[in-house]
């Protein structure tokens, strides 16, 4: 079944971009396009994409709000793939902390805008660890520490948590662990069930500003 994508950004140069390299694949097609982010909750309401790539300045509602609407409002909700130009950006770390499921820049190759489609459609997150510590770095509140005492992850829980950091995804963590992915669905479960986070993303952002994952 193909990957259904629904394509938010105030350019429409880039829509068109987009469109033409997602299509060009069997197994993605786009079911919509948006100007801006107040159209975002009932677009997807009406279209059920599976992945939404949004960007994140945009004149009326921008990404941040866009994603954290469409998480509080929609039941089953897609993936949300943040468009952007700068990695090192606060909104870039404020639409992560609101839900998304990743990000991907706007210079990206063709390759890469659908493998992180197919990446965050199955499940996976799409982070880029440098950015992300640079981010938690800079505009990470520090709450998540208290978070990370109580959640006492296992050390295999632990470790699955240092690798997402990482930006692996299940099957890579399945080969660096001989495992099956299987296994490793269920150690990613039970650090998102400890933590008290929404997904990956999530999870990743609490192990950076904590102090569990260090930089470098």
């Amino acid at each position: 079944m193909a990957i259904s994508v629904l394509l938010v950004d105030d350019e429409p140069l880039v829509r068109a971009g987009l469109r033409a390299v997602l299509e060009a694949q069997s197994d993605i097609v786009v079911v919509g396009e948006a100007a801006d982010g107040a159209a975002v909750v009932p677009l997807v309401r009406g279209l059920r994409p599976d992945v939404v790539a949004m960007d994140v300045r945009m004149p009326l509602l921008d990404g941040i709000e866009a994603t954290r609407a469409v998480l509080a409002s929609v039941e089953r909700p897609p993936k949300i793939l943040v468009v952007t130009t700068f990695e090192n950006d606060e909104y870039v770390y404020a639409a992560l902390r609101a839900g998304a499921a990743g990000f991907l820049l706007k210079r990206a190759r063709p390759a890469e805008i659908v493998h992180a489609v197919r990446l965050v459609a199955e499940g996976d997150s799409l982070l880029f660890p440098a950015a992300v510590r640079a981010l938690a770095a800079e505009y990470g509140s520090g709450e998540a520490r208290a978070a990370m005492v109580r959640a006492a992850l296992t050390e295999r829980e632990g470790e699955v948590l240092r690798l997402m950091a990482r930006g692996m995804s299940n099957a890579e963590m399945a080969e660096r662990l001989i495992v099956g992915t299987e296994t490793v669905k269920s150690h990613v479960s039970a650090v998102l069930a400890k933590l008290g986070v929404r997904d990956r993303t999530q999870a990743v952002i609490a192990a950076y500003e904590s102090g569990f994952v260090a930089p470098g």
